[in-house]
């Protein structure tokens, strides 16, 4: 069995012992991307956006899995919907991936565009984290989006007892927080390879 394969049966597993975690719904829409499930991807994204209204990035997501299937017409309603969130919210990062799948699918950008600039995210100050992974949240992901996954990741903790003493552990959550960033598997792979 392959790590993508693991990760989505453990999601699957978090998604059914607990209904109501929109994180796990979350991760396992993500993993179920990555294995170019997009029909089930959508299910899982829906459930998150369900139970979290908020969740812009699961928007993101989700619509372009839509786009992945053809259904276009679903597709933008949901990007949309999260692209005006994301600007309202000042998430940059977020506004900018959906920003690049509604171009790439022939839509046009919402007229909240003007209101961006000024409500552009606050970089972070420092890396949050040592290695490859801090410098890649210090460079991409803003003071907003950093202290929305600070919420997320403490409940990702909690519902998941995470004891960062144990490395598996420590591994658990490094997984949620790459994906819920967007930070990509090669800056992972740095962080885990410096850590060895």
């Amino acid at each position: 069995m392959n790590d993508l394969q693991e990760k989505i049966e453990r999601f699957e597993n978090m998604t059914t012992a607990d209904p109501s975690n929109d994180m796990a719904h979350f991760s396992l829409g993500s993993a179920y991307f990555d294995a170019c499930r997009f029909a089930e991807a959508v299910k899982s994204f829906e459930a998150c956006i369900k139970l979290n209204p908020e969740m812009t990035r699961a928007m993101e997501l989700g619509g372009s899995a839509l786009v992945q299937q053809g259904k276009t017409d679903e597709a933008k309603v949901l990007l949309i919907q999260g692209y005006e969130q994301a600007v309202s919210k000042g998430e940059m990062r977020v506004r900018e991936g959906i920003a690049e799948v509604l171009k790439a699918a022939g839509f046009e950008l919402p007229k909240v565009e003007e209101v961006i600039v000024a409500q552009s995210g606050k970089p972070l100050e420092d890396a949050p984290l040592p290695g490859a992974i801090g410098k890649w949240i210090h460079e991409h992901v803003d003071e907003e989006q950093w202290n929305i996954w600070i919420g997320q990741g403490t409940k990702v903790i909690n519902e998941l007892r995470l004891d960062f003493s144990r490395e598996e552990d420590q591994k658990v959550y490094e997984e949620y927080m790459a994906e819920f960033l967007g930070i990509p598997g090669e800056v992972l792979n740095q962080n885990t390879e410096a850590k060895a």
